[in-house]
């Protein structure tokens, strides 16, 4: 073939098309019914099914609405399954615009000190495109809701309850980093009209008055202290006046942050097994420990898992959802669609080709709730909590086959003691600092 398409392709390429029955039919079903409707596999069916041999009680399902908070939530549904059994409660639920307030705010102050630690770089280079592009996004990672947590603690959904603008975050979202983008302007101008660190600091500090202004418009302003009652599942009163966020998580929830690490499968040849990585200008609270992780072996990342949710524990875990994986029934598996069969062609890209070439990344948080093993011990289904509210998946349960973790998997987050001392080392050793733009640094949302 030339370097164009010419008449004579296009001839044989409609010939070839029209010589196969199978082509016609592709054809047909799929312009008819939609790619997936006609790609379902429906002897794929018969294997999902919802049982486990661990299963958790998660106590209902929560919904981000219209916003990429997945990761938020996630953190919180794991962190009220431990409020729950503290208070011995049927349901609870944290306020998650509470920790959206927060998040927008520490983002929107690092975004800015970003700026400063760039000066010196072309607006038009890549690191500063990179840090204009999204200032305030939605998404994050585990070690972003545990700064958030750790240095404001949590409230009761009823203390700070959802508001418009946190339910549905595009246009909050909008009009903050248009201001972001302003301040990012200013600063940078007035640097090249000979301003010190110190003077951009001071000018920074009434930007971020700015945004928290904005915000306390858009989402309320979150309590410093607040009073709550409750009555347990054997009648006992629960009542506290004037507790601060800080107070109640540690009193309710009081999980060590600190304690928990991320495990990651990164299987490109840049990332080496049993090494520390962390990714340049990736965070939300200034000041607050580094994202850092630890890439392992597939199997390193389920043995931790399963190891803590037989211990009655969820997992929060971050994959790629969108593969071979079905909204409205739950169901995430390699064989829920068969397009192989309707194009005639296969799909031979590696776990670590679709991560080199930029066709999955981490892209959503959720929580593992149970698993099931077979008679030696090994998973062959996984029990998920995600949340998009009751009417996706089993009330909002999602199911994962095993051979789907093992392809668009990419993070568990596990107490250190369901590690062994070498890999916890391993964490703790030097990071690789990698490029802002790596796969590795994707937000889940």
């Amino acid at each position: 073939m030339e370097r164009f398409i010419s008449k004579e392709n296009l001839e044989n390429f409609d010939k070839d098309f029209h010589s196969s029955r199978e082509n016609i039919i592709a054809m047909n079903a799929v312009t008819a019914n939609g790619l997936k409707e006609a790609s379902k596999n429906w002897r794929a069916k018969a294997n999902d099914i919802h049982q486990y041999s661990i299963r958790l009680d998660n106590k209902g399902v929560t919904n981000q609405k219209s916003s990429g908070r997945c990761w938020m939530f996630a953190a919180l549904n794991c962190m009220r399954f431990a409020a729950i059994k503290k208070m011995d409660l049927d349901k609870f639920e944290f306020s998650q615009n509470f920790t959206c307030f927060y998040d927008k705010l520490e983002k929107a102050n690092y975004f800015l000190e970003n700026i400063l630690a760039t000066l010196d770089e072309d607006v038009e280079g890549r690191i500063v495109s990179h840090l204009l592009q999204s200032p305030v996004q939605d998404g994050g990672q585990w070690d972003m809701i545990s700064a958030i947590i750790t240095k404001y603690g949590l409230v009761p959904k009823e203390v700070m309850d959802e508001s418009a603008c946190s339910s549905g975050t595009k246009e909050m979202n909008a009009i903050v980093t248009e201001k972001l983008r302003e301040f990012a302007c200013i600063l940078r101008k007035e640097h090249e009209s000979g301003k010190s660190l110190e003077e951009l600091r001071e000018i920074k500090t009434g930007m971020v008055e700015t945004i928290y202004r904005m915000l306390a418009i858009c989402l309320g302003q979150p309590p410093e202290r607040f009073d709550y009652s409750v009555r347990t599942k054997s009648g006992e009163y629960i009542t506290e006046k004037g507790i601060t966020p800080k107070e109640f998580y540690d009193k309710y929830v009081g999980i060590d942050l600190s304690q928990y690490i991320s495990v990651i499968n990164a299987t490109t040849e840049d990332k080496p097994f049993m090494k520390s990585y962390t990714v340049k200008y990736l965070g939300n609270v200034v000041g607050a420990p580094i994202v850092r992780y630890v890439n392992l072996p597939i199997e390193e990342l389920k043995n931790a898992a399963i190891a803590q949710m037989k211990d009655g524990e969820p997992v929060w875990f971050g994959c790629d959802v969108g593969q071979h994986s079905e909204r409205v029934s739950g169901v995430m598996d390699l064989n829920t669609y068969d397009y192989e069969s309707v194009f005639n062609t296969t799909f031979n890209m590696t776990k670590a080709d679709r991560l080199e070439y930029g066709h999955s990344k981490m892209t959503h948080a959720m929580v593992f709730q149970g698993v099931d093993l077979d008679e030696n011990g090994k998973p062959v289904r996984w029990c998920v909590e995600n949340s998009w509210g009751e009417d996706r998946g089993v009330e909002g349960m999602y199911f994962m086959t095993d051979e789907r973790f093992d392809q668009y998997m990419y993070q568990v987050v596990v107490n250190k003691k369901y590690l062994s001392d070498e890999i916890v080392a391993a964490y703790e050793s030097e990071p690789v600092v990698l490029d802002p733009w790596d796969p590795m640094g994707a937000l889940a949302d």
